[in-house]
């Protein structure tokens, strides 16, 4: 075993030896997030010893000893960050040996009993997963792979307990989910419903500290698994909501800069691409509290902020739920059409261009939905061409017999479509409704029926909704 003594310096030196490796290079790796990168590099001599080394302490978390492009052992790096560990090519687990480090014997205990288990409950797992068994064949393996996984369980506990500020304790607590206790019973001896999902929701992240910025360098990405689940299952599926508790997120990690701005970034780029229409509207708002008004200065730099400036720029231009601009511009007959004069219930904005291949594809499904269905749903089509040719507009509109208003972009009144409404790819559809609301964005032909069918249920069981009560 390497000789070991840890002096107050600052910094970190951590000495390693493996038996069994030789004149090769060794890498020092960490996670960030679901990313692994490499933090140091260090020769192995004839002995197999290294050491990585540098004046500035590393930040907390699960790192990695990397060779030959793989990981191959595990351990933590906390408060104590001169430390020797020896091993064996040929176990580095079973044979590991830490000298200078509670936390880093605390892991290697751990991860020895782990593999332990796994072993034990491996051909317990092929006796569950034999499809060619019976149910009542597996259940000696059941109630033999339960009593393992209580056991594992209890050493998780009793190690949390014994350690609770170690690294070790704070990566196994972050990955247990939290015990929701039985519902209480009324005075009248009903139970109350909403109870567990309350508690619930308070104390999801009772085990796993979101100042903690050292969570978010562990093997699986917890820190950003946790957050997205919260945000997309346990709270109502609107702007206003999630911004709400976006906000909460980000004030309990305040205190940690670095924990502070993984929490904010895992929130906006979440919502930088929702597949939830409209939720856009969030990555807009996180924007500009945290981006725009300087809270993340201290990590973004310049070019990255103007980028997200120009992104969010075109997104305000055309947010669910927010008023659509008016279009104005000439159509075949050099006549102008206002978007605002058409007097059904929903207008659908067509923005495409008479070159563009998909365009060319999905007109004529267009021309199908809105022969089929433009009476039942009350609706017509303002069809904005892009190009600058109007002989090209009328042509199209020729060819694929389109039946409802097509004008010609660049031939406007109230400036450029692009001004107007975010349209980076052609064709873009938006839905906007009577009132001159965007009601939805994006869509394809093909998910228009269902987009009128859903709103169409929805208006029968509000009847009242459109009289403004």
């Amino acid at each position: 075993m390497i000789g070991y003594c840890a002096l107050a310096q600052p910094g970190y030196k951590l000495d390693f030896k493996v038996n069994g490796w030789k004149d090769t290079t060794a890498y020092l790796g960490y996670f960030q997030g679901d990313q692994t990168f490499i933090k140091d590099t260090a020769r192995v001599n004839a002995q197999g010893e290294f050491s990585f080394e540098n004046q500035k302490p590393l930040l907390q978390g699960v790192y990695i000893l990397v060779l030959n492009k793989s990981r191959v052992l595990d351990f933590v790096v906390s408060t104590d960050q001169r430390f020797a560990i020896e091993t064996s090519k040929d176990d580095l687990i079973r044979a590991m040996k830490v000298n200078g480090d509670e936390d880093n014997q605390v892991y290697s205990d751990y991860a020895k009993y782990d593999l332990e288990q796994r072993m034990k409950a491996e051909p317990l797992v092929k006796v569950l997963r034999d499809s060619t068994l019976k149910e009542d064949g597996k259940k000696d393996a059941r109630e033999a792979f339960k009593k393992i996984s209580e056991e594992v369980v209890a050493y998780q506990s009793d190690l949390i307990r014994s350690h609770p500020t170690t690294m070790t304790a704070r990566f196994i607590k972050a990955q247990r989910d939290i015990e929701v206790p039985a519902p209480p019973k009324r005075d009248d001896g009903t139970i109350d419903s909403t109870f567990q999902f309350r508690y619930y929701k308070e104390h999801y992240f009772d085990n796993l500290d979101l100042s903690d910025d050292a969570l978010n360098r562990l093997p699986r990405p917890i820190f950003q698994e946790k957050i997205k689940d919260y945000l997309d299952r346990l709270v109502v599926q609107h702007p206003d909501s999630l911004t709400r508790e976006v906000n909460k997120l980000a004030a309990r990690a305040k205190k940690n800069q670095e924990a502070y701005k993984w929490v904010v970034w895992t929130c906006f780029s979440h919502y930088g691409n929702h597949k939830i229409m409209g939720l856009d509207e969030v990555y807009v708002n996180i924007y500009d509290k945290y981006i725009a008004s300087g809270e993340m200065d201290y990590w973004l730099d310049k070019k990255a902020k103007q980028n997200f400036k120009e992104y969010v720029d075109k997104l305000r231009l055309s947010l669910v739920g927010h008023t659509a601009p008016n279009l104005i511009m000439q159509d075949q007959n050099f006549k102008a059409r206002s978007m605002y004069d058409i007097k059904k219930k929903f207008t659908i904005l067509f923005i495409f261009d008479p070159k563009c291949g998909h365009c060319r594809e999905e007109t004529p499904k267009l021309v199908d939905f809105y022969n089929k269905y433009k009476t039942r749903f009350d609706l017509e089509v303002y069809a904005v061409s892009i190009d600058t040719s109007m002989q090209k507009m009328r042509e199209y509109i020729k060819e694929f017999k389109t039946p409802w208003i097509t004008v010609n972009g660049p031939r406007t009144y109230v400036g450029t479509y692009n001004k107007l409404y975010y349209a980076d790819t052609t064709p873009t559809m938006y839905v906007i409704d009577d009132k001159h609301k965007i009601a939805a964005k994006k869509l394809g032909v093909e998910q228009l029926p269902d987009f009128f069918e859903r709103n169409e249920k929805l208006a029968k069981r509000q009847p009242n909704a459109n009289k403004g009560t």
